[in-house]
């Protein structure tokens, strides 16, 4: 299983590229925890740490696609330095203020969260380049969604680690360095400074003039939604057997099934076309989400989430392929950022709905909700299969 894995990482530059874009995104990755760490450490209230961020939620969600196109035209370190320095500033700026003047906090958030850079989507750009055949770099988009399991597992875990140890504020400067530290470990690398994207085709709509691109978000939106709405759930749950704790394992054993499953997935050499491979396993997205509604007793659940995560991470690799394929030409960067757009208001719309439906009927109707929401999204990509399957643009041996 893993010789797939170790035959990308040989090739030069792929641990650096990996490590840097990972350590990079960390900021963005856990800024909501680290909000709210900070706020509760200058005595603020939970309803303005989540008011924060919100704001830095929604700024996130506008920049992300923006910066993208910026890198689509003029290249990674042009835009993904400066995007890193800017954010940090304005996070810095932050944090040396508190929540004392919250105008200036929620400027800052906001600048923090509109200026974060597009490493995510420029990674995924770079793996064509840097890798010599189609089927490394579909390995290489797998093991980046293990990766991001890692990343969303071990992230918080560091981050109130060192806000007990040292001060959320220390805590949240540490990781603007981090953010700093690995942008430049990106931009400065040989095939980040060197990429540049296909001519494009002048448009407004940029890569949103690709009707499979929108077919794919749609879809994705719901999958963010479902995300969203199952730690809601689980925390209602937990709150009944075993509070904090339950919900750290619950937590835990969803990130340890899409572990299992992104590294099964990438380990395999799959064949034929990707979009009806994706309809399948999004449909298994959502039948492990059924079980879940039974909530059984704390370890039968506990081992009911493993298998809920365990097609997330494949899901999402099998979508970086297609939204390649079907990205139109010179917006690959684009494309890919708006992605995390679509995953990020999905994840906060889940969120809202899973609350409200908690609220009205309890925790075994929450986890009604990321199941609905997994099958909207395999009705939208089923919906969506004569585009889908229409002749796409194929990803190019490196020369």
């Amino acid at each position: 299983m893993a010789m797939g894995y170790l035959e990308v990482l040989r090739h030069r530059h792929v641990a650096r590229l990996l490590t840097g874009t990972l350590v990079g995104r960390l900021p963005n990755a856990i800024a909501a925890i680290a909000l709210v760490l900070f706020v509760r450490e200058e005595g603020g209230s939970y309803a303005l740490a989540g008011g924060l961020a919100a704001v830095y939620g929604v700024g996130n969600a506008i920049g992300q696609p923006l910066l993208g196109r910026l890198v689509d035209l003029q290249g990674q370190p042009r835009v993904q330095l400066p995007a890193a320095l800017v954010t940090a500033g304005a996070t810095v700026v932050f944090a040396l203020v508190g929540i004392d003047h919250l105008a200036v906090a929620y400027s800052a958030v906001a600048a923090a969260g509109l200026s974060a850079p597009p490493l995510e989507g420029g990674l995924r750009a770079l793996w064509p380049s840097v890798l010599s055949r189609n089927e490394l770099v579909h390995t290489a988009y797998a093991m980046d969604a293990v990766a991001q399991e890692v990343m969303f597992t071990v992230g918080p875990l560091l981050l109130t680690l060192c806000a007990a140890a040292w001060s959320a504020q220390g805590a949240l400067l540490l990781l603007q360095l981090l953010g700093v530290g690995g942008a430049l470990a990106v931009v400065t690398s040989p095939p980040s400074a060197g990429w540049r994207s296909a001519p494009r085709t002048a448009h407004w709509l940029g890569a949103l003039r690709s009707p499979a691109l929108l077919v794919m978000l749609t879809a994705f939106l719901f999958v963010g939604v479902a995300l969203g709405s199952i730690t809601v759930a689980a925390l209602s749950y937990s709150d009944t057997r075993g509070g904090d704790a339950t919900y750290g394992w619950l937590m835990a054993a969803l990130g340890l099934g899409s572990l299992i499953g992104g590294t099964a997935y990438g380990a395999r050499q799959w064949g034929g076309e990707p979009e009806p491979r994706l309809m399948v396993l999004l449909a298994l997205l959502a039948a492990g989400y059924v079980p879940l509604i039974a909530m059984p007793e704390r370890v039968a659940m506990t081992a009911l989430s493993v298998v809920a995560g365990v097609f997330l991470a494949p899901c999402i690799a099998c979508a970086f392929v297609i939204i390649d394929r079907h990205a139109p030409v010179g917006t690959v960067t684009e494309a890919f950022s708006w992605l995390v757009t679509v995953f990020t208001v999905g994840a906060a719309v889940g969120t809202a709905v899973a609350g409200s439906v908690v609220g009205e009927h309890g925790a075994r109707a929450g986890f009604g909700v990321p199941g609905a929401a997994a099958v909207v999204a395999v009705l939208v990509v089923t919906g969506g299969a004569r585009v889908l399957t229409r002749p796409a643009r194929t990803l190019e041996p490196a020369g």
